[in-house]
Order: structure tokens, then sequence, then C-alpha cells
């Protein structure tokens, strides 16, 4: 077997801290060494062998990876052909405002190798959503997702619901979604915005009432609005810019994935003003 060429890729999240990598190796081997960070991650291809905890692991395909900060270990292939693996560095000060149980204690891994494929989908999805550098909203939610898959491996069972509140909460938040659509809020602000305990609470209370997460409300009124334009004849590229998309690339595939049929496209038959841009599919 050829072995895999090395190669390590890595984005930085500057609003939460977080950093996820890509990583693959064909003979690379880390010696023994620590993180200050919270790791979580995912074997993606061949056998990880790394030591951690005093004993030598294995880990294969799909498998997760949990290391606490300042845990010692190491990491090499454990067969031939290398292996290749995505992680999250989640830094102390993030998981702690996420975990604000104070009062149960530190938190700490039950193992730093698990069988886990709800959360192995959960950081992949995280680790796509920090390096396509979307919205705000987008890279907050998947990291949300990790967390929650993360308590039961941490020893801390999931929030409770939130009484009364939370339909004022959700409502509110849709407001300020109308409101503002074109900005890129995050979770944080948005949640604080709505009167919101945290972003978690605004995340349950707003699925309650409306059946999708906010960020997916936020595309559908995007769109809602780019295809009011498009029809009053704007350019895709002034539409993508005013609607609060990253770029007319951006919109084009959000728009066709919903309507059918590109921007372009879409003003030349509202408009019959002939597109180069445009295309049917």
């Amino acid at each position: 077997m050829t072995p895999l060429l090395d190669r390590i890729c890595l984005v930085h999240d500057s609003a939460t801290g977080v950093e996820a990598i890509r990583a693959r190796f064909g003979a690379h081997a880390y010696d023994l060494h620590r993180h200050d960070d919270w790791l979580a991650g995912v074997t993606e291809s061949g056998v990880q062998d790394f030591m951690c905890r005093g004993a030598r692991r294995r880990s294969t395909p799909g498998r997760v990876i949990l290391i606490e900060p300042e845990e010692a270990h190491d990491g090499e292939a454990g067969a031939a052909g290398g292996f290749a693996y995505c992680m999250l560095y989640l830094p102390r000060p993030w998981l702690r405002a996420a975990l604000p149980e104070a009062a149960a204690g530190e938190p700490g891994f039950s193992s730093c190798l698990c069988d886990d494929p709800f959360l192995a989908h959960a950081i992949r999805a995280a680790c796509s959503a920090l390096f396509s550098r979307g919205e705000r909203l987008v890279r907050e939610a998947a990291l949300d997702a990790v967390l929650d898959h993360l308590r039961r491996h941490l020893g801390r069972p999931s929030r409770l619901r939130s009484g009364g509140r939370d339909e004022r909460v959700a409502r509110l938040a849709r407001e300020r979604l109308h409101d503002d659509f074109g900005s890129d809020i995050g979770a944080d602000a948005l949640a604080k915005a709505a009167g919101a305990a945290d972003r978690f609470q605004l995340a349950r209370a707003f699925r309650a009432c409306y059946g999708t997460s906010p960020h997916a409300y936020l595309v559908q009124l995007r769109l809602l609005r780019a295809r009011r334009l498009l029809g009053a004849g704007v350019r895709p590229a002034k539409v993508a810019a005013d609607c609060g998309f990253a770029d007319q690339s951006h919109l084009g595939r959000r728009f066709r994935r919903a309507y059918g049929l590109t921007p372009a496209a879409y003003r030349a038959l509202r408009t019959d003003v002939p597109d180069a841009e445009g295309g049917i599919g």
C-alpha cells in the first residue's frame, strides 16, 4: 500500500477561539506532548496508534478520540498506509462558558477513545463548518451540536428545558432576524437580543415554535428577499450583497437548492431580460 503524503490544514475561528485541523500522515509520528485545550477528533482512515493514560490505544475509522487539557499523548500510524483524522481544539474558556454548572466540579472525559457515531458526525460537521468559514450561526450551531454530544462523555447531563419564557424568546428572536436579516449575527448576540438565558435555550425554543433553527429560518428570509429583488430586475451580485450572502456563488448555491434554478435564470424569466449568467437545471 502506498503511504499517504503528509498533510495538515488548520483553521482558527476568531469568534470562539476553536481550532479545527484535518491531517493525514504516512510516516510522521508525534512525540509525547500536551495541549491547553480539550481535544475531540475522529479517525477518518487507517489506524491511529497513540499512548494516553498509561496505555497504547488504536483508533480505527469512525472512532472518536477525546483528550483533556494537559493530558500527555503521542501519535503514529498503527498500520501500513498511514492514517487521516480531523480534530477540534476546544479552548477551556469556551467549554467553561458552555458548561456553567460549576458546582459539579471540573469535568473530565470518561474515556480517551470511544465509539459514538453521533458525536463523530457532529465533529466532522463542525470541522466542515469552520473550514467553510460560513455564517456565524452555522459555525456556532455546529459547535453546539458537538457540545451536546460531549456532555455524556463529560458527566454532564443535558440541560433541562426552560419554562414559559420560551415562546416569547422565540418570537423576539424571529423579530430580530426579520429586522436585520442581512447581518452576520451570532447565536449569543441573538440570544441576548431575545432575552434568552443562553444560546441553548434559544435554539430549543425557536425549534419548538417554528420547527427549524434560527439559521435555517434566516436563510429562508434571505432567499425570499433575494427572489423579490431578482424579480424586480436587480442583478445577482447586488442581490447577494444586499441579502447577506457571502458572495454571488453562495447565493447561487442556496437559491438553486431552494428553487431549482439559478438566480440569473430566475431574473431572466421574470424580467424577459436575457442574462449570460443564467441557466436552468
